[in-house]
């Protein structure tokens, strides 16, 4: 490979008091060219450089404050947009529940599970046989209003809906229309649920639903007879289906409930009930392996970008931060992540740290990932590394945790990059002020220098109406003395 090296050399900046004399030396130079050549001064010219000269030391000064301020202010925002970033992306993940030890259904078409945030499901192993699905009550009116008597009372009088023989519940029923039935009984709260469900024909009928199990079990009671009686003796209307509990045997002992959502029955996991079976389904665990050594690396990766941020920031020589506490401390405890123990306890062997999962960190201090020492350590604590991972709410030490608090800290008001920004801002409103009173002052000066040179040319210009006349009087005595 073939390097070329090209030398530049810089071109010196002026500085403040260079710019402002070779302001002085070219105004000077004006007036005098001015005045010997007879001609009008120029004022305008003249003026903005002489302005420009008593005003450039200062007007560089604070241009480059707030040049430097500026770049303060955003650098600081890009740690804090950084840091939130790596903070968010883990505790999503973890909240996914894609790092969790997962339970796994034999038949999927029967129940499916779910683990519960937190569980630990490390050697599940549970038989479930499902004989009954747990169903609502529903039922229907048997004949249809036509569509031409839609808006007329059924005839029902005051509806009384109980449920599990609990207290009454008095309906409005409205206008009596089929409608205002439907609507009355869903305006009642009560966990009944009425729907007009209009056939081919046009004919409407009113289909009403309980909640799953036999205690959701209602009647719904019309005062004028069996006009809209449902349960009992009723008439006018059929069951579609009866209230009754979810039928289970889960390891050998019988068991209801009332949902086919069960979550008090194996620990740390919510059954879904989808269908019956005659043999039992049988509940195991997937620890998430795959999902472990991704997110591991994607921490790593995640980590090395933030790093070259904050790094590039509080550069000692080049970066915008490279004086700023809160930036150099959440360095430093950037870089002691990998050291923090992320678990309790302290049992010989059992590791606690990334570092000891296997991510290393290099010379420049970036990380990588020893994928050997990680599987091995995946295989031997699969637990351990997976409460690394878990959510804040069950691991206050955890990654997620470490994560949340650090980026708290690092933006705090007080004494973290909020604080930086607070002060940035402020110093900038102050230099602000300062260019806003050398506007004025530049103004001011202006407007007294234009006065001023504009007197002068005036008399200038009377002092050269009177050479004029005075030469021409010499010139014509001369010609009287010939």
């Amino acid at each position: 490979m073939v390097t070329s090296t090209t030398s530049t050399t810089a071109t010196p900046t002026p500085t403040p008091t260079a710019t402002a004399q070779s302001a002085v030396n070219t105004a000077t130079q004006a007036l005098l060219t001015g005045l010997s050549a007879g001609s009008g001064v120029d004022t305008g010219t003249l003026v903005t450089s002489l302005v420009a000269a008593q005003f450039a030391a200062r007007t560089a000064t604070l241009k480059s404050k707030s040049d430097t301020l500026t770049a303060q202010i955003s650098g600081v925002a890009s740690l804090k947009s950084t840091m939130t970033g790596f903070s968010t992306a883990l505790a999503n993940l973890v909240k996914g529940g894609s790092l969790q030890t997962q339970p796994t259904s034999s038949n999927a078409a029967v129940l499916s599970a779910t683990a519960q945030s937190g569980a630990k499901l490390s050697g599940l192993s549970a038989s479930v046989t499902v004989t009954r699905l747990a169903t609502g009550q529903v039922a229907r009116t048997t004949s249809a209003v036509a569509a031409a008597d839609r808006t007329k009372s059924l005839g029902t009088g005051a509806l009384t809906l109980n449920i599990g023989e609990g207290a009454d519940i008095a309906i409005d029923t409205g206008d009596g229309s089929i409608d205002a039935v439907a609507a009355g009984i869903n305006a009642s709260k009560s966990g009944v649920t009425a729907s007009v469900v209009t056939d081919a024909a046009g004919g409407a009928y009113l289909s009403v639903k309980g909640a799953t199990g036999s205690a959701n079990a209602f009647t719904l009671k019309g005062a004028d007879g069996d006009a809209l009686d449902i349960g009992g003796s009723a008439t006018k209307t059929s069951l579609v289906s009866t209230a009754q509990n979810a039928k289970l045997t889960v390891d050998g002992i019988d068991v209801e409930r009332p949902s086919n959502t069960v979550g008090d029955l194996v620990a740390g996991v919510t059954l879904q009930l989808s269908g019956v079976s005659t043999v039992p389904v049988s509940l195991t665990s997937t620890p998430p392996t795959d999902a472990l050594t991704q997110a591991v690396n994607d921490v790593v990766t995640t980590y090395n970008e933030v790093l070259k941020t904050i790094t590039e920031q509080t550069d000692p020589i080049t970066g915008n931060l490279r004086a700023d506490p809160a930036a150099k401390s959440l360095l430093s405890s950037l870089k002691a992540l990998t050291s923090r123990p992320l678990v309790g306890g302290a049992v010989a062997g059992l590791p606690r740290t990334l570092s000891e999962l296997g991510v290393a960190t290099n010379t420049d201090g970036t990380l990588r990932v020893d994928a050997t020492l990680l599987a091995k350590q995946l295989a031997a604590y699969p637990d351990t590394v997976e409460s690394m991972f878990a959510p804040s709410g069950t691991n206050a030490l955890g990654l997620s945790a470490t994560l949340t608090a650090l980026t708290t800290s690092a933006t705090s008001t007080l004494t973290g990059l909020g604080a930086s920004t607070v002060r940035y801002t402020a110093a900038q409103s102050d230099v602000t002020e300062q260019q806003d009173k050398v506007t004025d002052q530049s103004a001011q000066l202006t407007t007294r220098l234009t006065q001023q040179y504009a007197s002068m040319n005036s008399r200038v210009s009377a002092y050269k109406s009177t050479q004029t006349f005075l030469t021409g009087q010499i010139a014509q005595w001369n010609k009287s003395d010939s």
